[in-house]
């Protein structure tokens, strides 16, 4: 009987212990012939025994590549692909590198002073004035987020022309509905006090409805 502890080491266990055999097998195979035909038969049952697979985007190659790396890349056989090494699966990948951009107005972030650059470049007329109503609106939109009480416009079109040197006005007065935390508590305060209320009508009825229970009971057992 043969032991787990006496086999070799599995490269690849969602293939099978069988299927790692057929390729120790394919190594003894000296005719290139019988053995390039051998390695089209195990392609092809590595295949049907992960059908998942297929979905995946270059699955012939995969397939290739798992053989090769189950054989530790000692099979000789000729591979419509190209055959990878042992460097080339420890290879590792180049960093990615990460964006740096150092916008002048950190506040407002670097895509807002890229659309203000964009606009700057705007020769009509027509866009360049809708631009520059997107960018105050934007920019009233990012201070209400941050601030409680609302901004006006004047603080916008300082800033925007601060900003742009003067060079962009914006027509329209953007409206952003400001953050009132008063108005809110009032509104929770009055629908919880009206949920309360209602939810204790129904308490004191269902309340009452046990008590007459109980004295019915009580009065059944003072007739006994």
């Amino acid at each position: 009987m043969e032991y787990n502890t006496t086999r070799n080491y599995m490269m690849m266990r969602e293939y099978g212990r069988h299927i790692q055999k057929m390729i120790e097998h394919l190594l003894t195979i000296e005719d290139p012939e019988r053995r390039q035909g051998n390695a089209q038969a195990v392609i092809e049952l590595m295949g049907f025994l992960n059908p998942h697979l297929k979905n995946v985007e270059d699955f012939r190659h995969k397939l290739w590549d798992h053989l090769f790396l189950i054989s530790d890349f000692r099979l000789e056989v000729e591979s419509p692909y190209p055959i990878p090494t042992r460097e080339t699966l420890k290879g590792r990948p180049k960093p990615l590198p990460y964006p740096k951009r150092y916008p002048k107005f950190s506040h407002l972030g670097k895509n807002l002073e890229l659309v203000i650059n964009k606009a700057l470049q705007e020769e009509d007329p027509q866009k360049r004035l809708g631009f520059a109503n997107a960018i105050a609106y934007y920019m009233k939109l990012a201070y209400s987020n941050w601030h409680k009480d609302s901004v006006h416009d004047d603080a916008i079109q300082g800033e925007l022309t601060n900003i742009t040197e003067g060079q962009l006005e914006f027509t329209n007065t953007p409206y952003v509905k400001a953050y009132r935390p008063q108005q809110e508590s009032r509104d929770r305060g009055g629908y919880g006090k009206q949920r309360s209320g209602g939810g204790g009508g129904k308490y004191q009825r269902r309340d009452s409805g046990r008590n007459d229970n109980r004295n019915r009971h009580s009065g059944k057992k003072r007739f006994k």
